[in-house]
């Protein structure tokens, strides 16, 4: 056997591309492992000619990038994939869509154009839907909360209990909106500084517990709904796609 062809080589990746997707309703319970099984599956239903990897044990060429945790859904969820022929990515997203369960959206595919998907994801944006809370109560805990030097909490990891400062990755945090009536609930906005680990919405509000006791009676919404490159200035969250749209352009 040629050493230039290792075993079980397939045929060469051409195109890269890369695809959003939303995590909707009650599919946001799908755990990543889940999800991985499932749209491999939708990759062979769609007929996507997926590049493998080389050597005994060939692996799709599919590379996932700072997923949602189980239990929030998202509008913002990305992934890459190697084609071994050139794709279509209107005529793509229409078959994936189609092939994936009502609830595991696809959004968009555009061809990679350089650079690594996973260093334009810098910040998560979430609205946080808070049943059982008034507008005013959590008001007052964010307040707190945003005055604090650190807010130190604990998660339960695979490798035991984790202290975290959810403090230190919050960008913006504030109240967007809610009703007073009976029950009342509150939606807060909050952008939140990627990092290691990353901070996620249970770790915002057990720091919101922490400084001011705030715990929702009802379970709370999380939704993410942008990820990508931060504007320090601003604390926005830019789309990690338009450079590659950019580059796709005519002229």
């Amino acid at each position: 056997m040629s050493p230039e062809a290792p075993p079980h080589a397939g045929p060469p990746a051409v195109q890269k591309l890369r695809i959003r997707f939303a995590k909707r309703g009650r599919l946001r319970f799908t755990s990543h492992r889940d999800f991985q099984r499932a749209f491999e599956r939708a990759l062979r239903r769609a007929s996507v000619p997926i590049a493998y990897s080389q050597g005994f044990t060939p692996h799709p060429k599919v590379s996932y990038a700072g997923a949602a945790p189980t239990g929030a859904a998202s509008e913002a969820e990305y992934l890459e994939i190697s084609v071994t022929r050139p794709c279509d990515q209107a005529r793509l997203t229409r078959a994936l869509d189609a092939a994936l369960p009502p609830g595991l959206d696809v959004v968009e595919v555009v061809e990679a154009a350089g650079g690594a998907l996973a260093d334009r994801l810098q910040a998560s944006e979430w609205e946080i839907i808070l049943p059982g809370l008034s507008p005013d109560d959590v008001a007052a805990a964010v307040d707190l909360f945003l005055a604090s030097a650190t807010v130190e909490v604990e998660r339960v990891t695979k490798n035991g209990v984790r202290t975290l400062d959810p403090r230190a990755a919050v960008v913006r945090l504030a109240v967007a909106g809610g009703e007073w009536n009976d029950p009342p609930y509150a939606i807060m906005k909050v952008v939140v500084r990627h990092g290691t680990p990353t901070v996620r919405p249970d770790d915002v509000l057990a720091g919101l517990r922490r400084v001011a006791d705030l715990a929702p009676p009802l379970p709370p919404l999380a939704t993410r709904l942008a990820q990508g490159p931060l504007d320090d200035r601003s604390g926005t969250v830019g789309d990690p796609l338009e450079p590659d749209r950019e580059a796709a352009r005519p002229g």
